[in-house]
């Protein structure tokens, strides 16, 4: 399917209106683009992969809007975007407000952010998409494949290479049995079992996200009988409480929001093992006393705090 794209090129303060211009012209599929860099609280709510560096910030925006190309003429509509352009002159300051096509097809959606997603390592373990060739100086490293597909999860964001490196000193001596709560694409799961643990089990919310975990098992030449995966919310899901277990895991490792690590941590201390540690990441900085004192509150007891960026690692343990 083919879908001309529209960009109207305008400033940050005209953005929203012009958002809202579109929408209630019965257009749908709106996106923006800008050099505004997100706040702490920003990235803690969205809780992206990863973050690009962008240029300064000076107050220009592109707001494009998507139509299927089905052959008839678009000339009507595009007649009343001019027109709700002009009349937000009065508003705001819209910019040059002009206005360009492009062509786009549905591949382009799916694959497009590809091209922000590149082999890196943590330590001495190489994560490389599965689209891309190993470059010979990595040849000797220790490999992981992903195809995070439309699933969280490519390993470059701070908090999953907090987890990774918490893994990496953690799983060291026997065959652990780990639970990944928030598997998303299945990396922490992934590297888990190529550090050598038993078995994984995992929860998420999304249920594409058992499709991409079992994929990138596949890719990764792991047994999928390995891995357990379930959909549903461990917080207050008691049959999925039921399923993954009480007192299994020598490892529970949850790379997700603070809001969402501080109701889930009275829940934690039953999954583990006695000795068995809590690792969480995906909190942002100026959350860091609120989780630590959730953690605590149930016993467990902190051991290890972490920090990459601004982004925090609590490593807690059931004594």
């Amino acid at each position: 399917m083919k879908w001309k794209k529209y960009t109207i090129e305008t400033t940050t303060a005209a953005e929203d209106f012009m958002s809202s211009m579109l929408m209630d012209l019965g257009i749908e599929g709106i996106e923006i683009e800008d050099n505004i860099p997100l706040t702490k609280e920003d990235q803690a709510d969205m809780f992206i992969d990863f973050l690009p560096e962008l240029p300064p910030d000076e107050g220009k925006s592109h707001v494009s809007f998507y139509i299927e190309d089905d052959g008839t003429d678009q000339s009507e509509i595009l007649k009343k975007v001019k027109i709700g352009l002009e009349e937000l002159r009065d508003t705001v300051d819209v910019g040059s407000g002009m206005i360009l096509s492009s062509e786009t097809e549905d591949l382009d959606w799916i694959n497009n952010w590809k091209k922000f997603f590149s082999s890196f390592t943590i330590e001495n373990i190489l994560i490389k998409p599965t689209w891309e060739d190993v470059k010979p100086e990595d040849n000797d490293k220790f490999m992981i494949e992903i195809d995070p597909g439309i699933s969280f999860g490519t390993g470059k964001h701070e908090t999953t290479q907090l987890c990774i490196r918490q893994l990496i000193k953690y799983i060291k001596d026997g065959h652990p049995k780990v639970l990944d709560v928030g598997c998303g694409s299945g990396i922490l799961s992934i590297v888990a079992l190529k550090l050598g643990a038993s078995e994984v089990v995992g929860t998420d919310l999304d249920a594409d996200c058992m499709i991409s975990t079992h994929e990138n098992m596949k890719v990764n030449h792991l047994d999928e009988k390995l891995g357990t995966f379930y959909v549903g919310n461990l917080i207050d899901d008691v049959d999925l409480q039921k399923q993954v277990g009480t007192e299994e895991y020598d490892i529970v490792v949850a790379n997700i929001l603070a809001d969402v690590i501080i109701p889930m941590a009275p829940v934690i201390p039953d999954r583990l093992r006695k000795g068995g540690y809590f690792i969480p990441s995906g909190i942002i900085d100026f959350k860091e006393d609120e989780v630590r004192d959730a953690i605590e509150k149930t016993g467990l007891k902190v051991i290890e705090i972490n920090h990459q960026g601004e982004w925090v690692n609590i490593t807690a343990q059931k004594l």
